[in-house]
């Protein structure tokens, strides 16, 4: 296996970790903390990472179409930098009714990403 697409495999697990400890654990808590907002920053700048390789290794490959996984991907990526500002916003601002509302957006988002690294499984191992 190229090293390459371990370093990316690891950094796409490793994002799942962080951003979902992030977005559980903000509503199991019924709060945005700064643990939270790590692990949101994490998760992006780990899924950012292992987005990048994973293209370099398609386009390496000769690979450039566009599919549903590059779509949901896209979007995960971009709603993941959206929420971690939101985040921000929110967590700074002090709104306790914001902050205790915040999650149903952290829910979605996490969808959305967990469905696209799923894709990205299925497309790796040559399911779909």
């Amino acid at each position: 296996m190229d090293s390459t697409l371990i370093i990316a495999s690891i950094a796409m697990v490793l994002a799942l970790i962080f951003y979902t400890f992030g977005v559980w654990g903000e509503k199991l808590s019924g709060t945005i903390k700064v643990k939270h907002l790590i692990s949101f920053l994490i998760g992006l700048i780990l899924d950012t990472t292992g987005t990048i390789l994973m293209r370099q290794i398609a386009q390496d490959g000769g690979g450039s179409k566009l599919g549903i996984h590059q779509v949901t991907g896209g979007l995960a990526v971009t709603l993941m930098l959206i929420h971690l500002i939101w985040a921000v916003l929110v967590y700074v601002k002090g709104d306790e009714k914001a902050k205790k509302n915040f999650h149903k957006f952290s829910i979605v988002v996490w969808l959305i990403w967990l469905i696209s690294f799923i894709l990205g499984m299925l497309v790796g191992m040559n399911i779909i």
